[in-house]
Formats: structure tokens, C-alpha cells, sequence
């Protein structure tokens, strides 16, 4: 069961926020960080990305990197841009994407929940990474970004969160970069954060969404001052990491699309016969057409986009992996057509999160830089569930849920 408790958030005055939240470390390189903080000292990119304070070129893995994340951070301390809570509390957060809008409360999730399995992975982790996070995590001792949970519907919490949405938020803006809305909630109520408290000790799993290196680094971090502490106890902050938990039905996952540079020396014509072998291929003309349903994909080639169905009998349907249209694709068009067998390094082949939209893959192909580009219908929150509870791992590059959660709104310190 789920285990997880209120802290002492550290957040910017609300008359800062706009000014200090940023999107996550992850989702920009280096140099759109320094254009998106620009002159703004404020910026969290300062803590989160603080290469932009040395010349353009420096390595984000650089020692002197991560001394200046934690010199950032302490800063904003001291000038007032953080300030924490004075009482431990649940944070209500909000999204609203094209008018949909899904509510998450932020929460601290118990380190040995991770390790034990009751958060459940469906990702592959690379040590690499975790070490990047980790550094980040120990230098600040603190959470910098939240990590993104979905957990399965419950109508206590519905009920109590639909309550506070009712008022009025303690943030609420509009991000420039996406246009998407933002909003938080603070839950000091005693009654209700024991509520909350007891109606996650029901809950059997939570799932990470989004964020696995994330939740793994801090994981770590948190078990790893356990045991330096000769007087560990067991309830000391350190024991949570910050986590933002969504109700599974909520959740907007994105397809997530392919590139290729070249059909592995087929002409147009013969690629699209390979294709007939497992596949019903349907031209559609010059409009864009997007898949409608599952183990159904849609293609653009030669200024031309194609309905491709798989033929009946393909894949086991009882199989969680194996009937997932990421595979699908992967065995049966990347990997037996155009030879493409590792997502993860084949250099021949590049993908594109949904939110840039069919466009996108038009024209990266219509430029020549890529000749073929295939659209997924998206995998499920459901799929992903069953995946994780069955311990399986998803194939590479199979989810983009959007919108991506803001970082800089609260700070969990580990001390």
C-alpha cells in the first residue's frame, strides 16, 4: 500500500512565480534554457540548468556545474525567491491542456515504496543518468522537480480535490512557452491531509508516468542518507521525495512518432509492398491523416500519407508487450523492412513527441531530411498499468504524456 505524507514545501511568493518556474531539466537543451532565462535571475533554469552561468559550451556534467546549482539555490533562498512553508501540507496542482484539465496532488512518496515495488517502474533506467540526478539531488540536498505518478481513480480524493478547485488558487498563470494553464492549491486542513493520508495507505500502487531517472535519483539519494545516518529513525524527510499524483483516468498520453533517414535501399514501391506482407495499406491522399484506432498507424511518404492496418492474427492480444503497436512497428516495419534493429542508438532513425503534431513529420520529410515518417496511435495510461503490474519494461520511445509538469512551483528539501 501506498505510503505518503505532507512536508514543508519550498516555494517562490506568489507574485514571483512567473518569474522562477521553468519547464523540466529535461525537455530543452542547454542553449534554449539560456534563451528561455534570458536576463531573468530568477529563473529556475539558474538551479536546474546552471551551465547557462558559464560560457556557452560548458558540460552540464562539469564538477563546477553542480557547485553553481548549489550556490543558485541558496541565493534564492536568501533573497526571499524560495521561501518555505511554515507547516507540513498537500499541494493540490492542476493542468489545463486544450481545455482539458487534470488535478494532481503533490505529495512526499515513501524511498522504500520505490524500492520495494510498490511504485511501480515501466521504464529502464541508465545508470549514466541516475548518477546526473543524483549528484544534482545530494549537492542542493533537496527535490528540485517533482516526479509524475498516476494512481488509480478514487472518489475520496475526487471528492476532496474538487472541494478545494472550487476556491481560489494560490498560483494560477498561463505558461509562455506552451500556452497551457497552471494552477495550486494549498491543503493545510488537518482532517482532510489525514484523509488523504489514510485513502493513500488503500491504495495498492502508484505508477511513475513520466520522470523514472527522476524518481530513481531521489529514491537513492534518500536510502543512501539512511544509512549514513548512525541515528537514522526512519521519519526524517529524507525518507520522501517529491511526487505529483494524478489519477490514472486524467492522464493525456501523446503518440509518440518515427523518423527515417532512408528505406534500407527499397524504392518507394517496394517498401510499400514489404508493407502489404503483415499490413493493409490504404493511400489517403495529401491531407494529413492520423490512426483512428489501435494496431492501426499512419504514414507519410513521397507527399503522400497511408492508412497502414495490421492484417488479423499478427500478435497475441494477451500478450502486454508484444501487442503493443510500439512493437508492432518496431518488429514487423523498422526492424523486418527497413533494418533498423536498436531504437536507442541507430542513428538512421529519430522521433517526435505528438505535441508537434502531424506537421512536424511532414515536414522533416518533406525537407529531405528524412524520407519516411510513421505516426502511432497512443499507447494507453491502462496499457502502461498492465505492463507495470505484470513487471514487464516498455519498448523505448512508446509514451509522451503532455503537458509536462512545471518545475520551480515547490522544492522539497531533505533536510
Amino acid at each position: 500500500m501506498a505510503r505518503i505524507k505532507p512536508f514543508k514545501g519550498l516555494r517562490p511568493p506568489k507574485d514571483l512565480v512567473e518569474q522562477v518556474e521553468s519547464r523540466p531539466y529535461d525537455v530543452l537543451d542547454s542553449e534554449e534554457a539560456r534563451a528561455e532565462a534570458g536576463t531573468n535571475e530568477k529563473s529556475l533554469y539558474h538551479i536546474i540548468k546552471p551551465e547557462i552561468d558559464f560560457p556557452v559550451g560548458t558540460s552540464e556534467y562539469d564538477p563546477r556545474v553542480y557547485e553553481k546549482a548549489a550556490e543558485n539555490f541558496r541565493k534564492f533562498q536568501e533573497k526571499g525567491w524560495l521561501v518555505e512553508d511554515t507547516e507540513e501540507m498537500y499541494y493540490i496542482y492542476a493542468q489545463t491542456m486544450k481545455g482539458k484539465t487534470q488535478y494532481g496532488l503533490v505529495v512526499g512518496a515513501w524511498v522504500e515504496d520505490y524500492m520495494n515495488g510498490v511504485i511501480k517502474k515501466h521504464e529502464l533506467t541508465r545508470r549514466d543518468k541516475e548518477e546526473d540526478r543524483m549528484k544534482h539531488v545530494r549537492v542542493n540536498d533537496a527535490n528540485m522537480e517533482p516526479v509524475f505518478f498516476a494512481y488509480p481513480d478514487n472518489a475520496v480524493i475526487d471528492a476532496l480535490v474538487a472541494r478545494y478547485t472550487a476556491g481560489a488558487p494560490e498560483y494560477d498563470f498561463v505558461a509562455p512557452v506552451d500556452g497551457f494553464r497552471h494552477q495550486l492549491w494549498l491543503v493545510k486542513d488537518k482532517e482532510d491531509i489525514r484523509v488523504i493520508t489514510e485513502t493513500f495507505a488503500g491504495i495498492p500502487y502508484l505508477y511513475i508516468a513520466d520522470g523514472h531517472h527522476r524518481s530513481a535519483a531521489a529514491a537513492l539519494v534518500g536510502a543512501e542518507k539512511a544509512r549514513q545516518n548512525p541515528n537514522h529513525r526512519g521519519d526524517e524527510v529524507y525518507n520522501y521525495f517529491m511526487a505529483v499524483c494524478f489519477p490514472a483516468s486524467q492522464l493525456t498520453i501523446l503518440d509518440y512518432n518515427r523518423v527515417v533517414k532512408d528505406l534500407n535501399g527499397l524504392s518507394s514501391e517496394e517498401f510499400l509492398a514489404a508493407l502489404g506482407k503483415h499490413f493493409t495499406v490504404t493511400k489517403m491522399g495529401k491531407e494529413e491523416y492520423r490512426a483512428q484506432k489501435l494496431h492501426e498507424f499512419s504514414l507519410y511518404l513521397d507527399g503522400e500519407w497511408y492508412k497502414v492496418e495490421m492484417k488479423p492474427g499478427l500478435v497475441d492480444e494477451s500478450d502486454p508487450i508484444g501487442s503493443l503497436d510500439v512493437s508492432v512497428s518496431s518488429i514487423y516495419i523498422l526492424d523486418e523492412i527497413l533494418g533498423i534493429k536498436d531504437l536507442r542508438s541507430d542513428k538512421r532513425i529519430d522521433f517526435v513527441g505528438g505535441l508537434r503534431g502531424l506537421g512536424e513529420l511532414k515536414r522533416r520529410v518533406d525537407s529531405g531530411e528524412m524520407r519516411v515518417a510513421l505516426a502511432l496511435y497512443p499507447v494507453s495510461m491502462q496499457q502502461i498499468m498492465n505492463i507495470a503490474d505484470s513487471g514487464n519494461i516498455m519498448p523505448p520511445k512508446a509514451t509522451w504524456f503532455e503537458p509536462k509538469l512545471r518545475s520551480g512551483l515547490i522544492v522539497h528539501k531533505l533536510s
